[in-house]
């Protein structure tokens, strides 16, 4: 028995080592267990280091008062159209490295990756140019004070004048993933993050010769950190030494790829629009029952909910590869089973983490705030959304197995009618109509996210998406 227990502890460690490395695997044979566990392990420490950064700025920024959280809040509402785009353009580029790479043609998958960037820089110039201009008015759209336009306009500029930098940190971690090696994803948002540690302080609040910039500062350090991720990518995409080798002839652009491209990227951005777009008509309907109390508990909330829903997006994301990977060799049977092992997996993690919210919501905000009405806004608007989380963790699973197989359509419909016709409508009333304040929108969150996975997995299971051809 204690043989049997070491040698148990051997696998399960250099399973972990072996996840945690810099090599490509071939995801299409062996235990698919373990190929879960490998893609999964990284992508959820990628996605983690995502999350740390929405929760270091909500740290830093909370403490510069209730016009200042708002205004990351509110920023951040409209900077997930930014999202969306680098998501959807990011998911077409991973499906389509993933199904090269599954078919052994690594020339296309570098091909395909390349034209992938010059679609993402030609679309995100345009967002950024609108976004410096048009901040002020953004702000003020969505539902915020005078003071708050007038404290935050200058963060949404920067922030929304990143959108390039933005995209290119999505985008290039999605061609790595789709070549079977999301560590380099992880480790580019592991320098982002701690660069964004260290000058998320120094910038707000200054220190020696570097001036106290306040919100502006934190603006900064966000784009600076994800600047220097950016590079660190672009270091490893272009060394030769990846699976994705990529030469000059490579960035004449290919009509055929980019067209294909598109055809995948603008569902998947719209699906992620969708959602985003419902969670920003969410946002302004707080902001106008609860005014900036309940707005700023409520984005303070959101940014600890997300930081564990990111990981579980991570462990989401092995099922895009897997399913990509696995139909590019012929083996569709093989993609069904490694998405129905993630959707376990990641059910009992966010079973988990809703159970810690629940118990310990009010212990985990007073970290940000000490504000009454606003603390109280957050320990609500945390304990009803997390109650959804194990549904929320299988509902991604499903999204990500579509987008990997390219069929980002189905996930389209199924996000426009559970946000647009089921979630904001069920929102409004209960917010206006029932007079439930801020509390109706917070109810409906894990309302409508339980229908969007009932309808996912039943749509799942009829095995359509194992006929997409990309």
């Amino acid at each position: 028995m204690t043989e049997s227990n070491t040698s148990q502890r051997n696998t399960v460690w250099s399973t972990i080592k072996q996840a945690i490395g810099s090599e490509e695997q071939d995801y299409t044979t062996g235990s698919i267990r373990k190929a879960v566990i490998l893609l999964a392990i990284p992508m959820m420490l990628e996605m983690g280091m995502e999350s740390v950064f929405a929760v270091v700025d909500i740290f830093f920024v909370s403490h510069l008062g209730k016009h200042a959280t708002s205004t990351v809040g509110l920023t951040e509402s409209v900077v997930t159209i930014v999202y969306s785009l680098a998501m959807g353009i990011s998911m077409a580029a991973s499906a389509m490295v993933a199904r090269r790479i599954g078919e052994k043609d690594k020339p296309g998958a570098a091909r395909a990756g390349v034209q992938s960037i010059i679609l993402a820089l030609s679309v995100t110039a345009v967002v950024s140019v609108l976004g410096i201009i048009f901040a002020p008015e953004i702000l003020r759209l969505m539902g915020a004070e005078e003071a708050t336009v007038t404290m935050g306009t200058t963060y949404t500029r920067v922030i929304m004048g990143s959108s390039i930098i933005i995209t290119l940190l999505f985008l290039i971690n999605g061609i790595f993933r789709g070549a079977g090696n999301p560590m380099i994803a992880m480790k580019s948002l592991w320098l982002a993050n701690i660069c964004n540690i260290i000058l998320c302080p120094l910038l707000i609040r200054g220190w020696g010769p570097v001036p106290a910039l306040g919100l502006t500062g934190a603006a900064l350090a966000t784009t600076i950190g994800r600047g220097i991720g950016v590079v660190y990518q672009l270091y490893h995409l272009f060394n030769g030494k990846s699976v994705i080798k990529i030469t000059t002839g490579h960035f004449k652009p290919v009509w055929s790829i980019i067209k294909s491209l598109f055809n995948i990227a603008w569902p998947g951005t719209l699906q992620f629009l969708i959602g985003s777009g419902s969670w920003i008509i969410l946002a302004g309907i707080v902001a106008h029952t609860g005014h900036s109390e309940a707005s700023a508990g409520y984005q303070i909330a959101l940014r600890i909910v997300m930081f564990f829903i990111l990981p579980a997006w991570g462990m989401s994301n092995a099922a895009a590869t897997l399913v990509g990977q696995n139909l590019g060799a012929g083996k569709p049977e093989r993609a069904q089973e490694s998405v129905n092992k993630t959707a376990v997996y990641n059910a009992v993690f966010m079973g988990i983490v809703s159970l810690f919210f629940i118990v310990f919501a009010d212990l985990i905000i007073s970290f940000f705030t000490q504000e009454p009405d606003v603390k109280r806004y957050a320990v609500l608007a945390m304990r009803i959304i997390s109650s959804g989380y194990i549904f929320y963790g299988i509902g991604m699973v499903f999204s990500n197995a579509f987008n990997g197989a390219g069929d980002t359509r189905t996930p389209t419909w199924i996000n426009l009618f559970g946000f647009w016709f089921f979630q904001v409508p069920i929102a409004w009333l209960m917010a206006n109509v029932l007079q439930w304040g801020p509390t109706g929108v917070f109810t409906a969150i894990p309302i409508a996210e339980t229908a969007i996975t009932i309808a996912s997995f039943i749509i799942f299971r009829k095995g359509k998406w194992k006929l997409v051809k990309i």
